[in-house]
């Protein structure tokens, strides 16, 4: 099985949303969250559309069969280095 790749984990702490409230709001269980943002399980085309809907965006936007390119790589206002 191809592995799909995912922005589960990052889209949840951006919004404050936990496992268990993701779980309850799509009807898994909150293993199912973790195992889907360890990218250990490819979730099935209704729970992609659901999490989707969630988050409001869409299916492409969270999951993708290429690994994501990093959201701070392409942003060149972010320093490399910070001096503190």
């Amino acid at each position: 099985m191809e592995k799909i790749y995912n922005r589960i984990k990052l889209l949840r702490i951006e919004r404050d949303i936990s496992r268990q409230e993701l779980a309850k709001r799509v009807q898994v269980n909150p293993q199912t969250i973790g195992f889907l943002e360890r990218e250990q399980y490819n979730p099935s085309l209704s729970l992609a559309f659901k999490i989707a809907a969630v988050f409001g965006l869409s299916v492409h936007h969270i999951f993708s069969a290429k690994p994501f390119k990093s959201l701070f790589a392409s942003n060149q206002d972010i320093p490399k280095e910070i001096n503190v």
